[in-house]
């Protein structure tokens, strides 16, 4: 069968739109004191050290892609430099995790519409979206860059309008009488480390799993305009931008406000606009986490569509799923996805009728996809360990070469595995570690028990 292309009509700045959208998401405009109550202010500390480990992941990625620009881009690396077992899992992995965020994502979209329209059916508003993107994605290429760049410039405006509103309160007092806030709440209340050092690792593990969905920027490669550019600028200034969103917003919200109290003041960002005298507050927070969900599902639709159509042409999927429309988008794959979110939206609805421990088996499988949304951190970081070794000639006059490799490959990946570590002794994240373990195992078990034999032999 003659190889289908898919489009190559995605900027630079579109790429970063889409890993912006798809790692700044509604964790952190409603549910950031969470990631607080660990550790106190040091939170700041511990979303650094997470966006240092990032930053080498994404420049062992970009290394990689400078020469090889494709679509499932870590999925073929894993394949090619560690094992083709590894590249199955990779792949699984990332579907499972982009379908879980998106039938997550749908579903908070109908909660947050009944912040308007009380009475307002969440599963009619779960179709009307996933039919909506479904056809978005099936467009072309560009038109789904459009409308994650819009829904990213949503959220980036607000999360910027939010820092300096904060730092006019800081600073000059601004909605607080004139008295400037200063920065004292950082060490008053219990001080910096409020929980120790196993708080701050526990934060730490919550905070890395914040910033997943960041490596979209490696599937997006294959249909990238001008790739080798497009590639050196995404990744370039995409880790700084999320660094400066994240710590940014956070440092205001633990600045302005004593950690211990943030649990009972609802969303800092509702609360930080309605201190300056913004008394609509509720309802622009309200948008933009409705806009930032309608993104996380988005680029759900786009990624896991895209690692079906490397399973297909790996020969782990129908060939169906290698097809593409004329223009040039892999219509099966956007469908099945859709489908699959779609159906996973409704059963949230349909099971809860028949037993009540449905809500807490749907609450266990969301959060169990924090581990696979980590297994391409840690293929990209070993397969890029053998890309080097394999392509000593090319790196020579490469201009985007990963600093202080292979060094900081391995500080990277023991930070990830300790990292895991806590996950494990954390209560409260200890069962969706279980849960993902046994999903990477069971996927394992797939490849070697039921993958055709001759395509593993083809593969040796």
């Amino acid at each position: 069968m003659e190889k289908q292309e898919l489009n190559k009509s995605l900027s630079s700045n579109q790429m970063q739109m889409i890993a912006l959208g798809g790692t700044i998401g509604v964790g952190l405009f409603m549910g950031s004191a969470s990631t607080i109550k660990w550790t106190g202010p040091s939170v700041l500390l511990a979303y650094a050290l997470a966006g240092v480990i990032l930053y080498l992941v994404m420049r062992a990625l970009g290394e990689m892609l400078y020469l090889h620009p494709i679509t499932g881009s870590f999925a073929d690396f894993a394949s090619e430099y560690v094992h083709p077992a590894a590249g199955f899992v990779t792949a699984w992995s990332n579907v499972f995790q982009w379908a879980l965020v998106g039938i997550s994502e749908v579903i908070a979209v109908g909660q947050y519409l009944q912040f308007w329209w009380p009475h307002f059916p969440g599963w009619v508003a779960g179709i009307v979206v996933v039919v909506t993107l479904c056809l978005a994605n099936l467009a072309t290429v560009k038109a789904y860059g459009d409308l994650e760049s819009w829904f990213s410039i949503i959220k980036v405006i607000t999360i910027i309008f939010m820092i300096i509103l904060g730092l006019l309160v800081i600073i000059f007092g601004l909605g607080n009488h004139g008295h400037p806030v200063g920065i004292s709440n950082l060490w008053k209340h219990g001080g910096f480390f409020t929980g120790g050092f196993k708080g701050f690792m526990f934060s730490l593990s919550i905070v890395a799993a914040s910033y997943q969905g960041i490596e979209v920027v490696g599937i997006t490669a294959g249909e990238a305009a001008n790739a080798q550019e497009s590639i050196v600028k995404s990744i370039k200034s995409l880790v700084m931008r999320i660094l400066i969103f994240y710590i940014g917003a956070i440092f205001v919200i633990v600045a302005i406000y004593p950690w211990n109290q943030l649990g009972s003041i609802g969303s800092p960002f509702v609360k930080t606009f309605a201190k300056v005298g913004i008394t609509f507050a509720a309802e622009i927070i309200n948008f933009v986490v409705l806009t930032a969900a309608l993104s996380g599902c988005n680029s759900g639709i786009f990624s896991a569509s895209r690692m079906l159509y490397t399973l297909a042409q790996n020969g782990d999927l129908p060939k169906a799923f290698t097809k593409v429309s004329r223009r040039r988008v892999p219509y099966w794959p956007v469908i099945a996805i859709s489908a699959g979110i779609l159906v996973g939206t409704i059963l949230n609805y349909v099971l809860p009728l028949f037993t009540h421990s449905a809500a807490n088996i749907f609450v266990l499988v969301y959060s169990s996809s924090v581990l696979p949304g980590m297994v391409p951190w840690f293929v990209i970081l070993i397969s890029h360990l053998r890309f080097r070794k394999l392509h000593q000639e090319e790196l020579v006059n490469h201009p985007f070469k990963m600093p202080g490799a292979p060094w900081t490959n391995w500080i990277a990946l023991i930070g990830l595995v300790i990292i895991l570590l806590f996950m494990f002794i954390n209560p409260e994240t200890q069962a969706s570690i279980i849960v993902g373990v046994i999903f990477e195992i069971l996927l394992i078990i797939c490849y070697f028990a039921f993958r055709p034999r001759s395509l593993q032999e083809s593969e040796k």
